[in-house]
């Protein structure tokens, strides 16, 4: 037997078919291989797009900004309805029920009014019709009685409505009158001026006085004094 060593027994061809040749290799690169720096057209072109989503950002927040004060505004509004309208159903309801009230008294004080009118009228045309040069001696008791019921009927009129109406007794004249301007000059006097002002003010006005009433009694003691 032959111990000559033959290398080629040990290489299998089809294996040897199918490896590739080193020109034909193709490199893979791990994780622990170096990556290359990015170029400048690179870096510029980072630079525009994170400013224009900066740009779009800042656009997208202006718009918010506007919608919440829209929508603010718009709850602001709603709320002074809301308290403007409970306030003024408020005030409308009872303003309506105190004129309703008012209408009333008004209307049937109207109606009154227009009665007494009526019946003055009436009395006073009878009075009027009262002829006393046509009396004659024959009808003088009777004409003088007549006239005598019309002028108490017309006394009990005007007196009734006198009652109704205080208008007839001038007692509104009379609060409006010179009595009532002197009260209001006397309470605007107290009210703008205070106590020790007008104890000042008083001094003011009687010190001429005391000092003559001083003077007169210090001549008396003296005379007093001489005798």
């Amino acid at each position: 037997m032959s111990s000559d060593y033959d290398p080629t027994e040990f290489i299998d061809g089809d294996f040897e078919a199918r490896k590739p040749t080193p020109a034909t290799a193709v490199v893979v690169t791990g994780p622990g291989t170096a990556q290359r720096a990015p170029t400048r057209e690179e870096v510029d072109s980072r630079v525009v797009e994170a400013q224009q989503r900066l740009a779009e950002l800042k656009r997208a927040q202006e718009q918010l900004e506007r919608e919440r004060t829209a929508l603010e505004e718009t709850r602001r509004r709603q709320s002074e309805f809301q308290t403007g309208r409970q306030e003024m159903l408020q005030h409308l309801t009872r303003s309506l029920g105190l004129l309703e009230e008012a209408e009333f008294d008004a209307r049937r004080e109207a109606e009154q009014m227009a009665g007494a009118l009526v019946e003055l009228r009436e009395a006073l045309t009878k009075i009027q019709g009262v002829r006393e040069e046509t009396w004659t001696q024959e009808n003088f008791s009777v004409e003088l009685t007549r006239a005598l019921t019309a002028l108490e009927n017309a006394r009990m009129e005007w007196n009734a409505a006198r009652l109704k109406f205080p208008i007839l007794s001038g007692k509104e004249a009379e609060e409006s009158g010179p009595d009532a301007t002197a009260r209001d000059s006397g309470h605007t006097l107290l009210e703008k001026h205070g106590f020790f002002e007008l104890c000042r003010l008083g001094f003011a006005l009687t010190w001429p006085v005391a000092a003559v009433l001083a003077l007169g009694f210090g001549t008396l003691l003296a005379l007093a004094l001489r005798h």
